[in-house]
């Protein structure tokens, strides 16, 4: 299979329309979008990306009244949220109508739905007449997508399509937001800081980011969005002392230090939480093409979107370690 990079979202809605799947844009990463309501669809999604049928997807949609037409009831904490930060990074966890079919949802009884902010694809969804499911546009596990070469890099003859909406402006996925016995439960960080959450609610939020084997929510597994090289978060002076001898790629926040290493890389000289968050992926990526043995990164403050850019790294870094890789 041909895959194209255009920006015609005429051509994106008409695969669509076909069952077939193509990569979208977004505010967050790209996603890898097919028909929610069509089965026949949401399988091409799991076998392009390779991930398993138990991983739920998110389904995106148009407005308020979209999201109402998939789930049997909103809650006011919900309604809060969206009104603030939605269309946005943010995406709800909200228990299903039938008719959305459950292999969306992993086999559950909520679906995860959100509205993306971004121009292409809002315009997109009010083309078609079904929303879109769409988990990163990437093989399973791998660093996520900010451009449509990124996309390219990895779905290259797997996929007709990828509507071209320039580099995400996020650059991190959604946070995800369960409703449950009035308690409001962070299933992941993402793009809408927990503090910032909590600050709309006028209230505190639990967070419950992880799930073994069986996720409730995408973006749930403790191994996700790893690089090839094997990545490892720590203090950076005592991990280049800990590699030393091999070709180790630093990935810096703020001011860099003063030590010689294969390849370095900053996620934002300035410090700012928001620019690394927006740089993550893209970094992750070059650090992984450059040519060395090691990737090797401190953890950023935890606060803002701070905490969304050090669960990807966890993730990461989770996954080397599974691998027995000890350096």
């Amino acid at each position: 299979m041909e895959t194209k990079i255009g920006n015609s979202i005429r051509e994106a809605a008409d695969w669509l329309r076909q069952n077939e799947v193509i990569a979208i844009p977004t505010e967050t990463v790209y996603g890898l979008a097919g028909n929610a309501l069509s089965e026949e669809a949401v399988v091409k999604i799991f076998k392009a990306k390779n991930r398993p049928f138990f991983n739920p997807l998110i389904i995106h949609t148009h407005s308020r009244e979209g999201i109402a037409s998939f789930v049997k009831n909103i809650p006011a904490e919900a309604h809060i949220i969206a009104e603030q930060f939605s269309p946005g990074p943010v995406t709800f966890l909200l228990e299903k109508k039938d008719h959305v079919p459950d292999l969306v949802t992993g086999g559950h009884h909520k679906v995860a739905v959100r509205i993306p902010n971004h121009p292409l694809t809002l315009s997109l969804l009010n083309m078609i007449d079904f929303p879109l499911a769409a988990p990163s546009a990437n093989r399973f596990g791998y660093v996520s997508p900010t451009t449509a070469n990124h996309v390219m890099e990895g779905l290259t003859g797997l996929i007709p399509y990828i509507l071209d909406g320039g580099p995400c402006v996020v650059g991190v996925e959604s946070t995800i937001v369960d409703f449950e016995d009035n308690e409001v439960i962070i299933r992941r960080k993402g793009g809408i800081s927990v503090e910032l959450i909590e600050k709309a609610l006028g209230k505190a939020v639990i967070i419950r980011t992880h799930a073994s084997d069986h996720p409730v929510a995408p973006g749930q597994l403790k191994s996700h969005y790893a690089t090839i090289t094997p990545l490892h978060t720590g203090n950076k002076l005592e991990l280049l002392r800990k590699f030393n001898g091999k070709k180790i790629a630093l990935i810096e926040f703020g001011d860099p230090l003063n030590e010689a290493c294969y390849k370095r890389f900053n996620l934002s000289p300035s410090g700012d939480p928001d620019e690394a968050a927006r740089n993550l992926f893209s970094l992750m990526r070059q650090a992984d093409h450059c040519g060395a043995d090691v990737i090797v990164t401190s953890l950023l403050p935890e606060e803002g979107l701070g905490a969304a850019v050090n669960d990807r790294l966890k993730r990461a870094e989770h996954l080397n370690k599974q691998d027995g890789y000890t350096g």
